[in-house]
This record gives structure tokens, sequence and C-alpha cells, in this order.
């Protein structure tokens, strides 16, 4: 009898053990200013970005990625949360330019942690997490890594990633001994990799460089062109050492990127851009598809279809997908998606971000500083200005910007070179009355 009851127990063990799925492995590639076109997989005939082509051939693809938010400070903090910038309160880089940045942020992080994140939901259900690159809301520890390379403190020049921007650019060694040490300890594992590519300053190696220089191309394009490849072929060395340990094949790699950027000389026939003078005009730091935009990739071997669609994806929609990936409940209320719940995906009509002043925040009122607010839906997108405060410089992002709103037709227009409002007006108030609805600002848009 009692032979028989031990059978039973050990067969109830084994049963419960084999129910219970391993947890994959999250690596987390994120790239660092590089527009939505700046890939082979996206279609561009110059810049050779083979290994994410690569990963892009064996994964879920949404060519019709976004942002929250088109600067990397807000959409960081959008990704990690699964909120609007609006809803965590970073809605800038700084909270009054340059000036006691970090007494200032003080408050800022402070509220911003308060928020669940992804990274702590997974630590605290036994996940390892590394952090490396960028990372703005203070030390690894602040963010609830196990492992990491930002100290985040402002005496050693610690704001937005210091030591962590080291990666990619000077190896990969604190990466790769971290997944020794996670697959070598059995523990599942988050690896947070935004390096601090193809970002400025741009100096990429020379043997890239010179592949990019021809007659006719601007010196600041053929330097950035560079820059994608050198960032590729470091997502090469990290994906190919997943490989090497034998563990890509319960390893979910999701790929976005921040924000968007184009090479100044790309607009400087613009008046407007020599009044600004760093990257282009209607690129990072505004709501245009080359500062909103990003291909969205989901990599996991028997779980994600390989396949390259038409589908609405979001920043907000990370936190929810890995979630139910790891097995593990969101908080209630988060304005996101699972991506790889094809019907849920498939019904959603549209999305929304924003637009905040680059270098101004106002601690508990984050519209003081909005710029913009956008909505997606279908082939329409529409811009509605507003004209928050901003201090600095970087009001010459927006100033020229005097039309209260701007309707693209992003099927015939991808690049949104043409305004349609004034032919469509039927189609500005529908989609003006959805944004309103989704973020009502007390303000109108004169201020």
């Amino acid at each position: 009898m009692k032979r028989v009851l031990v059978l039973i127990l050990l067969t109830a063990c084994c049963m419960t053990a084999k129910a219970d799925p391993t947890k994959p492995n999250i690596v987390f590639i994120l790239s660092d200013d590089q527009a939505w076109t700046d890939y082979g997989f996206m279609g561009h005939t110059d810049i050779r970005t083979p290994h994410l082509d690569q990963l892009a051939a064996r994964s879920l693809v949404f060519e019709r990625g976004y942002v929250s938010a088109p600067l990397c400070r807000p959409s960081l903090a959008s990704m990690v949360t699964g909120l609007y910038p609006f809803q965590h309160g970073v809605t800038g880089n700084d909270v009054d330019g340059y000036k006691n940045r970090a007494e200032l942020d003080i408050p800022v992080r402070e509220a911003f942690h308060k928020h669940p994140s992804f990274i702590k939901m997974l630590t605290a259900n036994g996940y390892f997490a590394h952090q490396s690159g960028k990372w703005w809301e203070g030390s690894w520890q602040d963010g609830g890594f196990t492992h990491g390379m930002t100290h985040g403190d402002p005496k050693r020049g610690g704001r937005h990633g210091d030591v962590g921007l080291t990666i990619g650019r000077k190896g990969m060694k604190p990466v790769t001994d971290f997944i020794d040490e996670a697959t070598k300890a059995h523990k599942p594992f988050l690896l947070w990799y935004a390096p601090f590519l193809p970002h400025t300053p741009h100096n990429p190696p020379q043997r890239l460089l010179e592949k990019y220089r021809k007659p006719g191309r601007a010196a600041d394009v053929a330097k950035y062109f560079a820059m994608c490849e050198w960032f590729d072929e470091t997502c090469g060395e990290l994906l190919d050492y997943l490989d090497q340990k034998g563990v890509r094949k319960n390893t979910m790699v999701i790929y976005i990127c921040d924000n968007g950027w184009a090479a100044p000389s790309t607009n400087k026939d613009d008046p407007h851009q020599k009044l600004w003078g760093r990257y282009a005009q209607r690129s990072k730091s505004s709501p245009y598809e080359n500062g909103v935009r990003t291909p969205i990739m989901i990599s996991w071997p028997g779980h994600s279809p390989t396949a390259r669609i038409p589908d609405l994806a979001h920043a907000i929609d990370l936190f929810p997908t890995i979630a139910a990936a790891a097995g593990i409940k969101v908080p209630a209320g988060l304005p996101g998606i699972n991506l790889l719940d094809a019907k849920t995906r498939q019904a959603r009509k549209r999305i929304f971000g924003v637009c905040n002043s680059t270098h101004n925040m106002t601690v508990g009122d984050p519209d003081d500083t909005l710029q913009y607010l956008w909505c997606v839906e279908g082939d329409w997108k529409l811009l509605v200005r507003y004209h928050g405060k901003d201090t600095t410089k970087f009001i010459n992002l927006h100033v020229w910007d005097k039309a209260p709103v701007r309707l693209y037709n992003l099927k015939n227009d991808p690049h949104e070179k043409n305004e349609l409002s004034s032919a469509h007006p039927e189609v500005v108030e529908r989609l003006k009355n959805k944004i309103e609805a989704w973020h009502p600002v007390n303000r109108d848009g004169s201020r």
C-alpha cells in the first residue's frame, strides 16, 4: 500500500513539473535614435543590417510599430511601465533644461518608481535581470534589476546611462558574463540591451565609415549609416552568443527603437532648420513618422509566428506581452495589449501618443509642456497642436508649426509630405474627438 502511495505521489509531482511551463528568457534589444526606414528588412537600399534582417526573418514583425513619445527618456519610461507619459510623469529629459538637473529630477524619479514595471515584475518572480546601455531613472538597482552597469550618481556624471553607455561601443563582455551567470544558476533572465547606438557621437569604425562614403553623400549621412551597421554588428554578437549557450529556443527576443532620427543635412533647405541646427526637424522630438514610428519584432521559437503583419503595435504593449509570456498577471489598468494575442491585436482600431517639450517637465502637471497629441487609425494620422511651456533652445523644434491640426494619409504618403486636413474635415473631426476622449486636455491650442 505504501509503495502504491509513493508511486502516486511521484507521478503527481512529475505531472505537476511537466505542466508548469519553463519561463522564457527575455532579451530586450533597444536601438537609440534610428528612423523606422533605416534597416535592410524595412527596405533601405544602402544601410546594411544583416543580423537584424535575420532576426526579422524568424520574428513576428510589426512594420507599423509606434512609441508613446519621440524622445528617449519618456519613451523608455513608457516601455517599462506600460503607461503613457502623462500617466507615469516622465514627459521630457529634464525638468528645466540643464539647470540643477540632479536636484530637480529627484521628485520625477521618485514618482516614476512608484509605478509597477515589467523589470520588477520579472525579478519578483525569480528572474535575474541585467541593465546595460540607456537608463535614465537612477541606478540599475533603482530600476529593480539584479545586475547592471549604470550607477546613476550625478556626482560621478550619472544621468542617462553613464557607465552603461559603453556597452556595444566597447565590447559585449558585461552582457555575455551575465548570460553565463544566469545559465549557470539555471535562472530565467531578462537582458536589457539598450546601447548608445546609433546615437551620436557618430564615430563608427573606419572600416564601416569607408563603406558608406561616396560622392554626393553628405558626411553626416554617411556617418549615421555606418553607425546603424555598427549597432547591427553588436546585435549579431548578442544573438550568436545566445545560440552558443543553447538558450535561444527558450528566449523571447524583442526589438524596438526608442525614437527616430534624421541627419540635419537631409533638411538643410528648410529655413526653420537653420534656427535649430541639430538633427533634422520632423524626426527625433517630433510626432511625425520619423519621430515616433519604429519596427517592433518578437521572436520566440514555437510561440510567436514568423510573419510580417500590418497590425498596429505600440511600446505600451511590451509590458503585457512580456507578462503573458512569463505567465504573470499584469497590473490592472494598463492600456496596452498582448501582441501575441491575434484576436485582440486585430480588434484594435487606433493608437495614440504624445509629444512634450524636450527639456522641460512640470512635476505634477504633465500637460503643461504639451506640444502635440496624435492618433493613427487605419491609413490616417492626425496631429493636434498645443503650445506648452518650453524655455530652452529646443523650442525651435516646434515653434515654426502654427497649424492647429495636420492630417496625413500614411498609405499614400508615408513620409507626410501632403497635408490633407482641409480636404477631409470629417476625418479631422472624427479623429480629434477620439484624441480628446482618450486624453482630455484643459487647454486650448493657443494657450
